[in-house]
């Protein structure tokens, strides 16, 4: 008998947290106080001014196809922001709109990959990274940073990980999980290793405008006009506009890849949602006050984490600089009991946590860091502190 499934799917790694968050959901709907961590999107509505330009686009009848690339307005839109917001120059055509910035970085890594191309992937990462490179027939090979370097990969890292196979490098700053942002001396530095050995860079932007204090991200694109013709650089409007459910991502790219990538989407997806097209252009155009103020709400939120974490004992964290998340180091709890259950690594303590304290945290071995379980600050200041007393008090109780 033929096999049912494609070896491409088995390739595929179950998720680690699926059976906590469905557990942490459960409890929830049966009436218990939990605090969930683990929510990775903003907790603000999206601004009305951006509801009201898709209610206008549905009044005026923009319900129909659009180009599979997506609207030419709305690339124009990109491109302008591109050049404002990180001094790049693309036409429209270096611009492609997907289904999210998901999407986007699949659409990259179906264009450039071929079977056994090795993919670096510095660790901790997001979780889909190399489950996509996989798909797409990659080798993803994970680079372990270091606390002491704020969970940034060095160049003499990249350097070493760099073999003959090596044909793409992610790069995710501000970063998911760590919240770590490179500061631009660290990316040029990595960019000259990349365009020495003439790798291909998808750098992952989507937490750009999530920063706090002095420290700015950089663009990868920005280095050089060789580095430019290297990189594929992935953005969205989820997390800056908090419109993770509109599914609006995009990409902008050297022509010839951009090219390929809208005629693969032609042919995947066809166009992204016409009305979420609509309310992104009305995004990317106005003022961001709204963006400024969600930012100075996490900002907060940042600071009191930071500091309750600081009193507590057998925990620690670095301190991250951007996105909404914060990577609690938790192997000292490692081998110790909570009444009969024993804490083996990450996935034990968010498991025993949940049960324990009602607190649902991400296992850090979703992120190739079994070290640590990431917390978000993107829930009430309330629900926040109410979790970390949690934490504390069961870390306290471990034996």
């Amino acid at each position: 008998m033929k096999e049912r499934l494609a070896k491409r799917m088995l390739a595929i790694s179950p998720s680690l947290t699926l059976a906590i968050s469905a557990k942490a959901k459960a409890m929830k709907a049966a009436g218990e106080d939990v605090v969930n961590f683990g929510v990775g999107e903003p907790d603000f509505n999206t601004p009305a001014h951006i509801v009201e330009a898709a209610k206008e686009a549905l009044d005026r009848g923009c319900t129909k196809y659009t180009p599979s690339a997506g609207l030419l307005e709305l690339r124009r839109a990109i491109a302008e922001k591109f050049k404002r917001d990180n001094d790049l120059d693309y036409d429209s055509s270096q611009i492609i709109v997907s289904n999210g910035a998901k999407h986007s970085i699949f659409n990259v890594c179906y264009a450039l990959l071929e079977p056994g191309d090795e993919v670096i992937i510095p660790a901790p990462y997001w979780l889909t990274y190399p489950e996509v490179v996989k798909v797409c027939g990659g080798v993803p090979v994970a680079v372990q940073t270091l606390r002491e370097n704020n969970f940034k990969i060095t160049p003499e890292q990249l350097k070493a990980a760099i073999t003959p196979k090596t044909k793409l490098f992610i790069f995710n700053s501000p970063n998911n999980p760590t919240g770590a942002v490179y500061s631009e001396a660290e990316v040029r530095a990595l960019a000259k290793v990349c365009e020495e050995a003439e790798i291909f860079v998808l750098s992952d932007e989507i937490y750009e405008k999530l920063v706090y204090g002095s420290v700015r991200p950089f663009s990868m694109a920005a280095c050089s006009e060789k580095m430019k013709d290297l990189t594929i650089t992935v953005n969205g409007v989820s997390k800056t506009y908090s419109m993770t459910g509109w599914r609006i991502g995009y990409l902008a790219a050297p022509r010839d890849i951009a090219k390929a990538i809208d005629s693969f989407q032609s042919h995947a997806t066809s166009n992204a949602n016409s009305i979420a097209q609509y309310a992104t252009l009305k995004a990317l155009n106005s003022p961001e006050a709204e963006v400024e103020e969600m930012v100075a709400i996490f900002s907060k939120r940042r600071e009191v984490m930071l500091r309750r974490i600081a009193e507590m004992e057998g925990v620690s964290c670095v301190v991250p600089e951007g996105a909404f998340y914060a990577m609690l180091i938790v192997d000292e709890t490692y081998g110790k009991q909570f009444g009969s259950a024993r804490i083996e690594g990450s996935v034990s303590f968010a498991d025993i946590l949940l049960d324990a304290a009602k607190v649902a945290v991400v296992p850090g071995a979703a992120f190739g860091a079994d070290d640590c379980v990431r917390l978000s600050y993107s829930l009430s200041m309330k629900d926040m502190l109410a979790g970390l007393d949690r934490i504390d008090a069961f870390v306290r109780s471990l034996a």
